[in-house]
């Protein structure tokens, strides 16, 4: 059985604990009354959110609500599904508030031998799930486990995939306002998260995917890497450039005068 361990301060170690509070502070994430949920999809980012909004809420000078929310890929017979089960037996330990939802949509069994795009169809329909539940039940906040590499490789996918210059942002607003997605790791690095799993005795629970290493995204990851292998500095470079956009050297139409047809 996995047992969380007693809270302390040292199971987030003070430079790590810093990041976060900068970047919640940064992008104004969180504020009192907020109602919170966090979709938690069994890996160690989605664990390592859940456990630190929860650790947060008991020392904040604020109070909100939280819930952990988990699209489930796999339900067996109206039931939850084997991983779905693992999650909510980690939360009721975590002592976190779950709700299982069944897929709205799940790659077909060929999948495996068909288009990527099935990727993409498959997070776009769990993210629909996740804004009607949210708007369903007066949540305000949608919190995501993205971390500083999910942001640098988005921003990749999109250049090289999809043709436009965009990421993920750390708090985005949705429906005038009426939800937020909030990525409070947007400062660390994934192994940075692995590390508070580790620290916290989690072990990510496996989840149904024909596509597992086979997407763009993991094309991108190796891409990357080897990047950073050759350049140093070049993730907190690129990411800072994220930051510091120079539209005035972007291409764009240009601007003629009345009298310079």
């Amino acid at each position: 059985m996995i047992r969380l361990p007693v809270v302390k301060q040292q199971v987030l170690p003070a430079e790590i604990n810093r990041r976060i509070g900068r970047a919640m502070h940064t992008y104004g994430m969180l504020a009192h009354g907020d109602r919170v949920l966090v979709a938690v999809s069994g890996g160690a980012d989605s664990l390592a959110l859940a456990w630190v909004l929860s650790h947060w809420r008991r020392k904040a000078p604020i109070d909100y609500d939280l819930q952990a929310v988990h699209v489930d890929m796999e339900p067996c017979g109206g039931r939850p599904g084997a991983a779905a089960r693992e999650i909510i037996g980690i939360m009721e330990r975590a002592a976190i508030p779950v709700r299982v939802l069944p897929a709205s949509w799940q790659p077909p069994p060929e999948a495996a031998g068909e288009s990527r795009d099935v990727c993409f169809r498959c997070s776009r329909s769990r993210r629909n799930q996740l804004f009607r539940f949210a708007r369903d039940h007066g949540f305000n906040r949608l919190a995501l486990g993205h971390h500083r590499d999910d942001i640098i490789e988005t921003f990749f996918l999109n250049l090289t995939c999809a043709g436009n210059i965009s990421t993920m942002r750390p708090c985005q607003k949705l429906f005038s306002g009426r939800l937020a997605v909030i990525r409070p790791f947007s400062y660390l690095d994934k192994t940075e998260v692995e590390a508070i799993c580790r620290r916290l005795g989690l072990v990510p629970v496996r989840t149904r995917c024909p596509l597992s290493g086979q997407t763009r995204r993991s094309e991108v990851h190796e891409m990357l890497r080897e990047i950073y292998a050759r350049i140093p500095g070049a993730k907190q470079h690129i990411f800072a450039a994220l930051g510091n956009v120079r539209t005035e050297y972007l291409l764009g139409p240009v601007e003629h005068h009345a009298d310079n047809p």
